[in-house]
């Protein structure tokens, strides 16, 4: 009986969705994710020395969130209005898509 999962094949469907600049909009964001059951990874980016010194405030954080990419259209939909987030721009990936159909 042979296996269904070969060696070479890859199942990342993980992308870069947005940045994450304050607690609180991360809170927020994470407990809509929860609600609307898309699962996330958050990826905490180190603070430099220059922001260790001067400080950004105890509520300022670095991260980004990494979603599927069947989730970025609801995803997105769900993070309409919230500051402190930059949203990763998926316009060019679409038109390759486009293009290649």
């Amino acid at each position: 009986m042979s296996s269904i999962i070969q060696d070479d094949q890859v199942f990342n469907n993980e992308v870069s969705f947005c940045r994450v600049y304050s607690q609180e909009s991360k809170k927020i964001l994470e407990e809509r994710f929860l609600a609307n059951r898309i699962s996330y990874f958050v990826d905490w980016q180190e603070q430099s020395i220059f922001q260790k010194i001067f400080g950004r405030g105890n509520n300022k954080i670095l991260c980004t969130i990494r979603i599927n990419r069947q989730d970025v259209e609801r995803a997105r939909d769900l993070v309409s209005g919230l500051e402190n987030i930059k949203l990763r721009d998926f316009s060019d990936k679409k038109k390759d898509r486009n293009k290649k159909k």
